[in-house]
Formats: structure tokens, sequence, C-alpha cells
């Protein structure tokens, strides 16, 4: 299976390209607006893995040509990017493409981070908005810290929260996560839950920055 993580340059796209690349044998795509940008992080990721001694080939490609070969395309961009990225590779996207984001809206202040949805209730439903009929849309890897995710020093016992409306998409999503090592994929139910999964990523950072022996805070459900 091809995996194309655009922006997959950006700190969560890092981390899932490592993890996928060390624990499983899915051929990796990453994607740029710029395609040197790709590159240039391919050959980083190549040697970080090489030196941990993890033989893996990954390409790298504009966000274009990448997202129209893969069968799973992650948006690893910011949320203020995924309505632009999603239109920008919307002809290359069919109904065998599975569209995955795990972005978050948040804002700032003096106390933390607060979750700030976009006006149609989530990320993940404004993806699903911009998206070509018929291309489905899960909502995964929100509440990954991104730093966490791209140490393979670190060992994981976390588990990732998968929402969609499309049953065989989200089991396959759920499938690819459980083949990370120690991350567990749990169906958390429609896209109309989204802002719920959401919403807890805020609040894991939050728990970080008030707590100085917690770093990179991730979820586990018991």
């Amino acid at each position: 299976m091809r995996i194309a993580l655009l922006g997959g340059t950006g700190d969560i796209g890092e981390g899932l390209a490592l993890r996928f690349a060390r624990d499983t044998d899915h051929e990796l795509l990453i994607g740029s607006r710029d395609p040197e940008k790709a590159r240039e992080a391919v050959s980083e990721y190549e040697a970080d893995l090489e030196h941990r001694g993890v033989d893996a080939t990954l390409k790298g490609f504009v966000n274009e040509m990448a997202a129209d070969r893969a069968d799973i395309v992650v948006l690893s961009v910011p949320p203020y990017h995924v309505g632009d990225t999603v239109e920008a590779v919307a002809d290359r996207l069919d109904e065998d493409t599975i569209l995955v984001t795990p972005a978050v809206g948040m804002k700032g202040d003096a106390d933390g981070l607060h979750y700030h949805p976009p006006g149609v209730g989530s990320v993940s439903e404004l993806v699903a908005n911009r998206a070509p009929d018929g291309v489905p849309v899960v909502g995964a890897y929100h509440n990954l810290a991104a730093g966490k995710l791209a140490d393979l020093d670190v060992t994981f016992d976390l588990d990732t929260l998968v929402v969609g409306d499309d049953a065989d998409a989200k089991k396959l999503v759920r499938d690819l996560s459980n083949e990370i090592e120690g991350l567990r994929a749990l169906d958390a139910g429609p896209l109309a839950n989204a802002a719920e999964v959401e919403s807890v990523t805020p609040l894991v950072i939050n728990i970080a920055k008030y707590n100085d022996d917690m770093h990179d805070v991730g979820v586990k459900w018991v």
C-alpha cells in the first residue's frame, strides 16, 4: 500500500513517516509544496532510519504527485492549510483514495491552548466538505504529540481515536495504525464526533504545560 504524507516535511509528517517506515512495509511518499524540500526531508529520514538499522526507502514529490500515487493520503499540514491543500490535490483523488486528517484547530493565550474549530464543527468535517464527492475522509492521529512521534527512542503505549463515515475506510486506517508498535487505534464513531476527539488535543498540551514532569503527553483509554 502507498501512503502519501502531504506536508510530510513538518513535525507530524516526520513522526508518521519514521514510525511507518520502521514498523511497516508500506511505500511512503513524502509530499511538499516544494519538491526539493520533500527530497531533502527524505534524505534526512532515511539517514535517521539507517542509523537505527532500518533499511527503508521513501520518495519525495510535490504534494499533487504524491497524492496521485497513493492509496491513503494523510494531510499532515497545519489546520489553516488543510482546505487549500485538499483543493490543490482534489483532481488527484478518487473514491479509492482515503483522505486522513490529523489537524486540530487551536488558539493560544496566556492560560494555554484552546480548541478553536472551524464553522462546520471540526477540521475533519471541513476536510470532508472540501474533498471531492465519493472520497472517504477519516480523522486520526489528532492527540499524538509530534515530538514523541518523531523520536524513535520513545516506546509507545498510546491510543489514537479514529472517526469517519465510511466503515471500510475507517477500518483500513485503524488496521494501518495498529501496525505502528505501541499504538492502538480505537473507533470513535462518525465524523460528527470529530469535534470531541479533536478537542482532546489542547487538553493534553495544557497538561504538559502545567506539569514539569510531563512532556509530549498522550492518551491511553482503559
